[in-house]
Formats: structure tokens, sequence, C-alpha cells
């Protein structure tokens, strides 16, 4: 047993490289497929309307931890080959895909109705409305919430250490049972989240006030 230490500060630091790709990827993954998630929320068809629904209340009605349960133990029993990496990647961007769809389909509907009118009076088929109207005014009304969500991803990918991804929290159990310090171990742990989600909700924050003083001019 050892005492924690300067090295073991380094080994949680090091460790906070692989929260940051693992929030990148479910970020990046998660907005593309989110915004067709958010399309299809928003679409003229029913039967597209309904499949995006569902694809919402599935994601968002079960706990991210049963989800990457399901897909890291439940793969191989198809005959998959996943490794954590992979397993904790997926889950992340089927549960952010379905947030972040959401949050966006809210934008979209939040755009004045005649805008559409007008882009609809100019003969504009669905996906020029879309491009060139309708999703320009939305992504102004989605940044803050979207920078807010950031951070539940960044905290949700502490979940992953339960299928024995090693980031933040994984790194922090490892040094834990090697020391039998939680407080200091799990402090450092803590700390190192508020540093990393902090700028993130003071930029969130700040978008929110000046859309604020935006929308009341």
């Amino acid at each position: 047993m050892r005492t924690f230490g300067t090295n073991e500060f380094f080994f949680i630091l090091q460790a906070a490289q692989w929260t940051l790709a693992l929030s990148a990827i479910a970020f990046v993954g998660g907005s593309l497929l989110g915004l067709l998630v958010a399309l299809g929320r928003t679409a003229e068809h029913a039967a597209v309307r309904g499949a995006a629904t569902v694809f919402i209340q599935v994601f968002q009605g079960t706990p991210l931890l049963l989800q990457l349960f399901l897909i890291f133990f439940g793969a191989p029993v198809l005959g998959l080959d996943i490794n954590p990496w992979l397993a904790a990647g997926i889950a992340l961007v089927l549960n952010s895909a379905a947030f972040l769809g959401e949050i966006w389909r809210g934008c979209i509907q939040a755009v004045p109705r005649g805008q559409l009118e007008a882009a609809q009076a100019l003969n504009l088929r669905y996906v020029a409305r879309m491009r060139y109207v309708v999703l320009p005014q939305a992504f102004k009304i989605a940044l803050p919430p979207t920078v807010g969500y950031v951070v539940q991803i960044i905290k949700g990918t502490s979940l992953a250490a339960i299928i024995g991804f090693t980031e933040i929290t994984r790194a922090g159990q490892i040094i834990n049972n090697a020391t039998f310090q939680p407080l200091q171990v799990f402090a450092t742990v803590a700390a190192l989240y508020f540093v990393i989600c902090w700028p993130l909700s003071l930029a969130a924050a700040r978008m929110e006030r000046q859309r604020a003083k935006t929308l009341a001019r």
C-alpha cells in the first residue's frame, strides 16, 4: 500500500485525456445523429416523426448505465467482439443523440412560424427551407443549451468506469484501491471534473444572457 502523491495525481490527470476524447466522440457522433433525429421529429411524414419519437423515448427513458451494460455485455451474446472503448462510444453517442435531438427539435420549432410560411410562399422545398431558413435561425437558439449539455456528456463519461473504461473516475478507483485514501483521491477526481466543466457552464450561461439581451431589444 502506498500514499497518495504526485505520481498518483498525474495518473489521474493523464486519464483526463480519455475523458475528453470520449466526450468528443459522444458529442460529434451525437450531434450528427441528433440532427437527423431533430429533423425526423419535425418531418412532414408521420412515420418518420414516429420513428424519431420512439428513438428519443427509448434512450431518454432508460438509464445510461443500463445502456452501457446492454451494449457491452449484450454484444458478445450476439457474437460481436466489443471493447470498453467501443461500447462506451456507442452508448454515449446514442444517448447524446436522443437528448440533443430533442433539444434541437425544440429550437427548430421555436423559429417563428412566419419564417416557415414565407419560405413556403417562395416555393422552397423541405430541404431548402431547413437549410437556408430554419436551421440557421435554430442554430442561434440552440447554441447555449447545446454548450450546457456538453457538461452533461463529460460527467456522463464517468459511468463508463463500470465497464472498465479508464477515464478520470476509473483512474480514481484504481488509485484508491492502491492507497486506501478515498478523500484525497476522489476530491482530486471531483476537482478535475470541475476544472473541465466549469468554463463550459460559464460559457452557456453567458450565451443565455446575451440571447436574452438580444431578444429584449
